[in-house]
């Protein structure tokens, strides 16, 4: 059609650069805090831009991140696909194996990669030089005396990389389909899984989460995403932020939560958004140090489900939480828990039932529940299903996984593994995931539903719930518990088994309740119940059988 334009990301920081020229980009290092505008941030774009150029990076290469979240980073985000290349975010995390691997896959032909992981990247290329054989130059994200002593081969800094390069580029109009990004699954239950993103998927995923009905991000915001860079591009945040023209911040490598506190203090961060985990510890800091939130409006909660508990905490701080839920193949965010304006006068019970879940799909994209049956589930709130979904966001194939793509897509549809009800308003609310969901004489059991009740308890730091092998019911739920620093410790699992069995059916109740020092985390900071499984993967852990008035269907 004559006079269209594809949906691309360059207008996004064209417009940034013009229209909100001295909006700040505040990023934490090891060097302290380093700050720029937008003005600057477009300059040194391009200087990226013509520096790969250069290096002979052309229009649908891979160029890697190793990185945390910082603005040098950032400037790989719009830098690397404004030229055509694909932004390929790789988790730093991960074991070796999965490193060697992707890179391998991927076929990565430049690296960037941050100080502190340079040693970790040279450990794995060492021990299998042939998964690096693509890479043709590696970049230390830093200035020349930041470069450490290790076997990375070319190796030079960041500043010396683009520093000598012009200002000007001439950016390519690209369309719309052209690769844009690429992040791997966590691997969980097998190798990692790449997802392609292109120029229009990450733009279209910008402008549904900048609505009200998405993020609801805009021009005054100062927005700081914990979630990484190099998971899912930290929910497409970055894009989103520039899109809007808002303030970034960036906390920098491994933030604990005093530095968190004294970023929202000093930025005056309204909108910041990370995993559940990352929350509780800012709420423990604040209990112990005095945190001035005053300028934060709101928290974006994904990756695992957020307690409502941890909403009603939030709450009493004058901090909104939003819950959220995407996936890697979704760039990622799927839906966004906000009440509709009917729901404003509802008794706060009531509200927070529904802030709790999910919440309702972002504009964009559709929606089924499937049973085992194959049978669409109804909007009651009780049937469970498994849910799929597609949208102009959502990928219709892994790259270079046939195998995954037969069992993972169904003629257009993402079958996301995810187990979920939706209530007659529309509110998902995920149930567990397919591998997650105990099986107990016949019938289910929310590890999810019975994880959030367990940190409801004033005492319990962490909670996750498993399900373990059972003669006779096939699985029966165990909780594993983080006593709280002043819990005790005597009392503490029949309190939570009395509050769990007060609230659900009595088969619910988990047989046993086992004290951790720590709840095992994956590399994007979800609970990591494998971890568990392996450990407890027999009935040893179950203490005799489940008394019969428990039983599954006898309550």
């Amino acid at each position: 059609m004559p006079g269209s334009t594809d949906q691309t990301l360059r207008p996004f920081c064209w417009r940034a650069a013009r229209m909100f020229a001295d909006r700040e980009i505040v990023s934490r290092t090891h060097a302290g805090i380093e700050r720029y505008d937008y003005a600057t941030y477009d300059n040194r774009t391009a200087q990226l831009a013509n520096a790969l150029e250069k290096a002979g990076i052309e229009r649908g290469d891979r160029v890697a991140t190793v990185c945390w979240n910082h603005h040098r980073h950032f400037e790989t985000y719009f830098g690397v696909p404004g030229t055509g290349a694909q932004l390929h975010t790789i988790n730093p995390l991960l074991p070796d194996e999965h490193l060697q691997y992707i890179v391998a896959n991927a076929d990565d032909r430049l690296l960037f990669v941050d100080p502190s992981l340079a040693e970790k990247l040279a450990g794995a290329a060492s021990d299998d030089p042939g998964s690096f054989e693509s890479v043709e130059r590696f970049v230390v994200m830093g200035e020349a005396d930041s470069v450490p002593d290790v076997d990375l081969d070319p190796l030079t800094d960041y500043e010396s990389f683009v520093g000598e390069h012009s200002t000007d580029y001439d950016w390519p109009r690209l369309p719309g389909e052209q690769p844009a990004g690429m992040c791997y699954t966590s691997g969980t239950t097998g190798k990692p899984k790449g997802v392609e993103y292109t120029q229009e998927m990450l733009w279209a995923h910008a402008m549904a989460t900048m609505t009200p009905q998405g993020l609801d991000i805009d021009a005054d915001d100062v927005v700081m995403p914990v979630v990484p860079m190099f998971h899912v591009n930290a929910w497409g945040m970055p894009f989103t932020t520039t899109a809007a023209g808002a303030k970034h911040v960036y906390p920098g490598p491994s933030p604990d939560p005093a530095d968190l506190a004294d970023l929202i203090e000093e930025e005056e961060v309204t909108l910041t958004a990370g995993v559940p985990t990352v929350w509780i510890g800012l709420l423990e800091h604040i209990e112990e140090e005095e945190v001035d939130l005053s300028s934060l409006e709101r928290i974006v909660i994904g990756g695992s489900a957020a307690p409502e508990s941890m909403i009603r905490r939030f709450d009493d701080l004058g901090v909104e939480v939003m819950h959220a839920w995407g996936m890697t193949e979704m760039s990622p965010i799927g839906s966004v828990s906000h009440l509709k304006p009917e729901m404003e006068d509802w008794d706060a019970e009531r509200r927070y039932e529904k802030r709790a879940k999910q919440g309702l799909m972002v504009p964009g994209l559709e929606f089924n529940v499937i049973d085992d049956a194959g049978e669409k589930v109804p909007w009651d709130g009780e049937e469970f299903g498994e849910l799929w979904i597609r949208g102009p966001w959502v990928t219709t194939e892994y790259y270079e996984r046939p195998e995954a793509n037969e069992e993972d897509f169904e003629d257009g549809w993402l079958k996301t593994g995810d187990i979920v009800t939706i209530d007659s308003d529309g509110y998902m609310e995920i149930v567990d995931r397919t591998k997650d969901v105990i099986k107990s004489g016949g019938e289910w059991i929310s590890s999810v539903e019975l994880e959030n009740a367990l940190m409801a308890h004033n005492d319990v730091a962490e909670a996750t719930v498993i399900g373990v092998p059972h003669e006779r019911w096939q699985e029966r739920p165990v909780a594993f518990v983080v006593p709280g620093a002043n819990a005790d410790r005597e009392n503490l699992g029949e309190e939570v088994l009395d509050m769990i069995e007060a609230e659900y059916p009595k088969w619910w109740r988990p047989d046993d309740v086992v004290y951790i020092d720590e709840v095992p985390k994956t590399a994007t900071g979800k609970f990591d119940k494998k971890v568990l499984r392996e450990e407890y993967d027999d009935e040893s852990i179950v203490e005799g059988e489940a008394p019969e008035e428990a039983a599954p269907g006898t309550d």
